[in-house]
């Protein structure tokens, strides 16, 4: 049998170098088809390690950010110390009134879509113990910088790499940052720039449409290729060619690369990104009122202490010692932790007193209990006796 190619009404085919795909027979002696297309190639190319020129002082840079954090070096100057922690006032909470437990309940009766606010209103309060608790925060203000290759479209940008050796990643000036506010910011490392050829276009600045795999024409959907319907009635839409136009790259097998936008070559260089992180730790101290700590993490307290300097002391005669013992851990990890991949710009240590009232109370005849803690006078109430009020009274 012999394969006839078929015309296609766009005019000759071009294939910017690119093969179309077989012709398949077909039966009855009806015009040929091509072989379906393949995804093979279709997927962008990653590039290779030989696009990538070495520079001094980042030879161990990747594609991808794969070269990590860069370790900040040593300063050059004596480190400053950190100033000794002030005193510490003595501080207390006065336990909250009955009025403000009752008020504080029945606002969080009414946030219960089926909660009944009777018990809330109507209980009567036999007894309120306070359970103040104190709260340590650490907090340790980063700097890290890592860098990676990157390119982008050529249409004329400068290209400075060997005009001199470029700035060491911590050389690189960057904005002064905010204390303990999250940035980031990205720049390219002067005199790393260079034009290359797109890798994944091979410099042609058009790659093979992914729709007809570069044929420029696909099966006809009407007549699924045969070129004919109901019997010998030639097919309208393709006028019997069995096959139309792609409608994707519009018949020229072929669409503009993605990677370079058609400009057939790259600007390539380092990208220098630099991540300020603030990194906190919490410790709350035990109390034994039955609250569980994770309702803590959800509130504010009463600030007794703050420290803010370059380094922070561990707390020196706080008068609880499980505090003084959390300040020594927390402290010691963090300066051995965020030393080693990033600069310490700033620490930050506090302690809150944390409110916590037990509130017991009867309803019907039976005892229960909730908690009011924090400055927002959150509640906890396990057992409230009424749960499902969807009656109308």
């Amino acid at each position: 049998m012999e394969y006839q190619p078929i015309a296609s009404s766009s005019g000759p085919q071009a294939n910017y170098g690119f093969t179309n795909q077989g012709y398949v027979p077909t039966a009855e002696g009806r015009p040929a088809m091509f072989a379906p297309p393949t995804a093979e190639s279709h997927q962008p190319s990653a590039p290779p390690a030989s696009m990538f020129d070495s520079m001094p002082g980042y030879e161990g840079t990747l594609a991808g950010g794969g070269g990590g954090f860069l370790p900040p070096p040593q300063p050059v100057s004596p480190v400053p110390q950190p100033d000794r922690s002030p005193e510490q006032p003595h501080w207390n909470i006065p336990s909250i009134s009955e009025n403000t437990a009752r008020e504080a309940f029945v606002l969080y009766a009414s946030s219960k879509c089926c909660y009944s606010k009777a018990p809330a209103k109507d209980g009567v309060i036999t007894n309120m113990e306070a359970f103040n608790t104190y709260r340590y925060r650490l907090e340790t203000f980063t700097e890290s910088r890592s860098t990676e290759w990157s390119h982008e479209p050529y249409h004329g940008q400068p290209v400075d790499a060997y005009a001199q050796p470029p700035p060491g990643p911590w050389d690189i000036p960057a904005k002064a940052p905010v204390f303990f506010q999250d940035d980031k910011q990205v720049m390219k490392v002067p005199y790393t720039s260079t034009v290359k050829s797109c890798h994944d276009c091979v410099g042609m600045g058009r790659k093979p449409c992914k729709d007809c795999a570069g044929a420029g024409n696909k099966v006809c959907w009407v007549c699924n290729g045969s070129g004919y319907r109901h019997g010998d009635d030639r097919c309208h839409h393709c006028s019997g060619r069995g096959r139309e136009n792609c409608s994707f790259c519009h018949g020229q097998g072929s669409t503009q690369c993605g990677t370079c936008h058609g400009k057939q070559q790259l600007l390539v260089y380092i990208n220098l990104t630099i991540k300020w992180t603030s990194n906190a730790d919490d410790y709350v101290v035990e109390q034994s009122s039955g609250l569980k700590l994770d309702n803590l993490s959800k509130v504010s307290g009463k600030e007794l202490f703050r420290d803010s300097q370059y380094m922070v002391y561990p707390l020196m005669g706080f008068p609880d010692p499980t505090v003084v013992q959390a300040a020594e851990r927390l402290v010691s990890e963090h300066q051995g932790k965020y030393s080693r991949l990033s600069r310490i710009l700033q620490q930050r240590q506090t302690i809150e007193l944390i409110p916590v009232t037990k509130v017991n109370y009867t309803w019907k005849g039976k005892s229960y209990v909730y908690f009011v803690y924090g400055n927002e006078f959150k509640v906890n109430a396990d057992d409230y006796p009424a749960t499902c009020c969807c009656t109308i009274m």
